[in-house]
């Protein structure tokens, strides 16, 4: 069977679960087919979605942008078992077939078992979801299996030593969750290190908290005149020897404009800037900001229909650029239409699923003392 690994080209990778949406949450497939297009010019040719991404219509992008413009040997495509879209044994295989239908392909070049953590971990195990992926690599329909995961290294390393036929692992890795008690990146990349397993990489600009920083950090990275903050955060990331790519949740035609001009000619990091890096994260370990992703997960059980990514990103904002009254005014007009902090009825619903482990129920309380007090 051919080596999909080894027909990676580059270590970039576009990560399609941020494309912004129309008012019928469908994709923009204009604007999305001029970024595809970029983005393979440039020559890279790795595509990562999921069956839960952009309400069910990031494979449906991919299949109208990208598969039936473009060869599919050419394309390295990457999709996930996600636990919200199975409950037992029987419902994998009628799922995956549907991936394959919705993307337009008759192969994954990368199925991952996604965001394993001990919260699910039990519910693959049971269902004897990795032999399925195992029997579909038997008959091609998948060329690698990897986990993408959310947990301490001791439990990465559980899961690796129960299943050696893991080839990649998606983490996330940035520098400033490089030394975090929470997210641990290095202690994961190391157990990866250790097993001998190739890292793909996620967040690796933090869900853009590596793009707006600080004013002193931002300051820091600007006096060395190298790119922009974004540049930065990828470079980190790629310039570690197991990582074979580096993913950016891509937006609009200029962050993709942005990272090609970085990522084309891939330079490592020089001591310097990683010195650098270590100041930024200083800084931001004096100011307490929540550390969400706007990854979305949260959402969708949320009964009350809170928009907690983006009031989070608000209270950010206010923590790092003291935009209070700027904040109040945003919280008006972002809660006229959804729920507000003070309606959290505390289910919990949103924890469970969190893969920064985040005590969201407490944090809805600060927003809410923040920009609902007058």
């Amino acid at each position: 069977m051919e080596d999909s690994l080894n027909k990676i080209k580059g270590k970039f990778g576009f990560g399609v679960m941020r494309l912004p949406l129309n008012k019928d949450n469908k994709v923009d497939l204009t604007d999305f087919k001029e970024m595809v297009d970029l983005f393979i010019a440039a020559g890279f040719n790795y595509f990562d979605t999921a069956h839960v991404y952009l309400n069910g219509e990031s494979e449906k992008a991919i299949n109208e942008c990208v598969i039936k413009r473009y060869k599919r040997e050419d394309i390295i495509l990457t999709n996930k078992l996600s636990s919200s879209c199975f409950n037992k044994k029987e419902d994998i295989i009628p799922l995956f077939n549907e991936q394959l239908k919705c993307s337009g392909t008759d192969y994954f070049d990368i199925y991952l078992m996604h965001a394993q953590s001990r919260n699910n971990y039990s519910q693959y195990q049971e269902t004897g979801a990795y032999e399925i992926a195992k029997k579909l690599r038997e008959e091609g329909k998948i060329r690698h299996i990897g986990i993408s995961f959310h947990d301490t290294a001791e439990f990465l390393e559980k899961i690796l030593i129960e299943h050696p036929e893991i080839e990649v692992v998606q983490l996330q890795f940035n520098y400033l969750d490089y030394e975090s008690n929470d997210v641990q990146s290095r202690l994961c990349y190391e157990v990866c290190e250790k097993y001998n397993k190739k890292v793909i990489v996620m967040e690796p600009v933090k869900g853009g908290r590596l793009v707006n920083l600080p004013i002193k950090a931002d300051k820091l990275l600007k006096d060395l005149n190298n790119g922009s903050n974004a540049s930065f955060a990828i470079r980190f990331a790629a310039s570690f020897k197991n990582v074979i790519m580096v993913l950016s949740g891509m937006s609009d035609l200029a962050q993709v404009k942005d990272n090609i001009s970085f990522m084309k000619d891939f330079v490592p990091l020089n001591e310097k800037e990683f010195n650098t890096l270590k100041e930024v994260v200083a800084i931001f370990n004096e100011i307490p900001t929540i550390s969400c992703t706007s990854c979305k997960y949260c959402l969708e059980g949320c009964i009350k229909k809170i928009k907690i990514p983006t009031l989070f990103n608000l209270y950010n904002n206010y923590l790092l650029f003291n935009e209070l009254e700027i904040g109040k005014e945003r919280y008006k007009n972002i809660t006229l239409d959804s729920g507000k902090a003070s309606e959290c009825i505390k289910c919990g619903k949103c924890e469970n699923i969190c893969p920064q482990h985040l005590k969201i129920r407490d944090l809805l309380i600060k927003v809410k003392e923040t920009f609902e007090m007058e």
